[in-house]
């Protein structure tokens, strides 16, 4: 039976009236015709949507859905979740009455064990295994039956494991051909959505219970053109302790190209054998964090959003993110009466009031998948330190966004594949011409940014200094090599590297190549910028490079930049990058790796 009125039912309303006020919901949104690979595209940065300094308000914050450039998927009438009966939630920590007038909880309810009638605690490790594999063994399997396996990803650093739930539909004949997605002769496109890498940020492993739920169903129509890999819990340790880090005080969200912590391993191992085309982090970003101090009121949003902004990434890849899915995420959450706006932190310099937009680090998970040349999303509730306090809003929000995204993707399915096909091309072909950059820092400007009042409950917009990762400013860049050599005796860093999926060969023989060496100047450690929950230091390598004529032995190794994951490749091999390789150790000195400048004309093979 129903309570109220299921959250698919009424989000589904909403998105019918934003598609009105667009007056083309049945039109899909394009980005201009892709070209053939040609001359080297400029790679310093991400392509900002604008020209602005500062990013364009939300459509929540204007408060007009006709503010948005692409048309949300048309609605389709379902019917809601089959769901218990609304539970009692335990109060988080004290929230003033005028601020949570402002978070009402919806008439919602979840099929959640942290739902049921009087439960104070998060759902356990075994009460999810026993979802997914109840999923698994009631899939319907056949022509218009889901497909639905439960994937052993590996085992977190005290031995619990970490799974992930895959689903597919074989798609008649007819539905593929009308996709477009048959005609590209690639596999069906995945989209691969990840919550609690930090394991004091349970909402997003909530709403993928629930989003498990109504894909198993077939309520949520998407798998016909897509296919869809939920990690409920990618941090399990962490959330059995509600600590942000791995049990080895790792931040995994942080770890996606050093790889030190099994949980990261088992992440990247996923996305490299599924190469997604579209990857979802689910996160909660921490209420006040030093607001009320600094700007006299807590933050207002419902939701955090933000896409990949790295140095070197398509430009292709951000103008999809913006346009086919973050501007539908933020119509349908207004439509579900939800406030989103860009994700930004505070440091915890109580004199700093500077609001930084999420960094532009490759060793993050957002950025990193961006750079595997995937459309890479960032979605935060309003969640971190309340506790339960509006949990059922926080799920709520997760739900919204991560359905949204989901039938974005199936709805630009063919255009995905195609678009991923065009940017591995184009990466690849890049090799040895143009420039690549090291080292990015945000743009400062200023940003019309919403809080709320604590005492009075007023929504203020004030005028904040403001650092956008839209727009990047080019710290340090050198031409872009055609390869790197490594040391025979690397065989660390070479494992590190096919495990992120990059490609690399050994030499069978000795060849004579123009390169550069490198000789380290300097190293220092460098603070973290951003929030006191992302404070932390990084060692950083000052080099010098020489010209040289190299004398390569066989059983050496080359890495080659013409592959689609050519910058994920720069990202690590080059010395002064963030989380370069060399600055932490994986390979032990920069003597043993080098700049190739030509192609090498020796035999060599691939690594498995």
């Amino acid at each position: 039976m129903r309570a109220g009125v299921g959250w698919l039912d009424r989000r589904r309303t909403g998105v019918t009236a934003a598609c009105l006020l667009l007056a083309a919901c049945g039109t899909p949104f394009k980005l201009p015709p892709l070209p053939e690979p040609g001359p080297a595209v400029a790679a310093t940065g991400p392509a900002p949507p604008s020209a602005a300094s500062a990013p364009p308000r939300s459509a929540a914050e204007s408060g007009s859905a006709a503010t948005a450039v692409a048309q949300p998927v048309p609605a389709r009438p379902v019917p809601p979740l089959v769901v218990a009966a609304t539970p009692s939630l335990a109060a988080g920590p004290a929230v003033p009455a005028a601020v949570a007038a402002h978070f009402p909880e919806p008439a919602l309810t979840f099929a959640s064990p942290a739902f049921e009638p009087g439960r104070e605690a998060m759902t356990r490790d075994d009460e999810l295994r026993s979802i997914l594999f109840g999923l698994e063994r009631n899939a319907t399997i056949g022509e218009r039956g889901s497909e639905i396996k439960v994937l052993a990803l590996g085992s977190s650093q005290s031995g619990r494991p970490i799974e992930a739930i895959a689903f597919t539909r074989p798609a008649p004949a007819a539905a593929l051909a009308a996709s477009g997605v048959a005609a590209t002769g690639a596999r069906r496109p995945a989209v691969v959505v990840m919550a609690g890498q930090h394991g004091d940020e349970p909402a997003g492993t909530e709403a993928l219970i629930v989003v498990a739920q109504e894909l198993a169903s077939g309520r949520l129509g998407v798998l016909d053109r897509i296919d869809v890999i939920l990690v409920p819990r990618a941090n399990p340790d962490g959330a059995d302790a509600s600590t942000r880090v791995a049990a080895n005080g790792t931040d995994v969200n942080r770890d996606h190209l050093l790889l030190r912590t099994p949980e990261a391993r088992s992440l990247t191992r996923l996305i490299a054998e599924r190469a997604p085309v579209v990857v979802l982090d689910l996160h909660e970003y921490p209420v006040d964090a030093g607001f009320n101090v600094k700007f006299g009121g807590v933050q207002r949003f419902d939701a955090l959003l933000q896409y990949a902004t790295v140095p070197n990434l398509p430009p292709f890849i951000t103008r999809a993110a913006e346009e086919w899915f973050r501007q539908p995420m933020i119509a349908s959450l207004k439509s579900a009466g939800l406030s989103s706006d860009w994700y930004a932190t505070t440091s915890a310099d109580p004199a700093d009031r500077t609001l930084a937009m999420g960094g532009v680090g490759p060793q993050i998970g957002r950025n990193a998948n961006g750079l595997r040349n995937a459309v890479s999303l960032l979605v935060e509730t309003r969640g971190g330190g309340i506790g339960r306090t509006d949990l059922k809003r926080r799920v709520q929000a997760q739900v919204v966004a991560t359905t949204s995204v989901l039938e974005s993707a199936a709805h630009h399915a063919a255009d995905l594949v195609k678009l991923r096909q065009f940017v591995d091309r184009e990466t690849a072909s890049l090799a040895c011409r143009g420039e690549v950059v090291l080292d990015a820092a945000p743009t400062p400007g200023e940003y019309a940014y919403s809080i709320i009042d604590r005492d009075s409950g007023e929504i203020r917009r004030l005028n904040v200094a403001w650092e956008s990762s839209l727009q990047l400013r080019v710290l340090k860049s050198r031409p872009r090599p055609c390869g790197y050599w490594l040391a025979a005796s690397e065989g660390e860093a070479v494992q590190r590297l096919r495990l992120l999926g990059i490609e690399v060969q050994q030499l069978d023989e000795a060849a004579e190549v123009r390169g550069e060496t490198y000789r380290e100047s300097g190293r220092e450690t460098m603070a973290t910028r951003g929030a006191a929950a992302n404070a932390g230091a990084t060692t950083r390598l000052r080099v010098q490079t020489t010209p040289a004529l190299l004398d390569l032995a066989a059983g050496g190794y080359y890495v080659s930049l013409e592959q689609p994951l050519a910058n994920l490749a720069i990202a690590v091999l080059e010395p002064e990058a963030p989380s370069s390789f060399a600055a932490n150790g994986v390979i032990a000195s920069v003597g043993g790796e080098a700049r190739i400048l030509l192609r090498p004309q020796t035999r060599m093979s691939a690594l498995p």
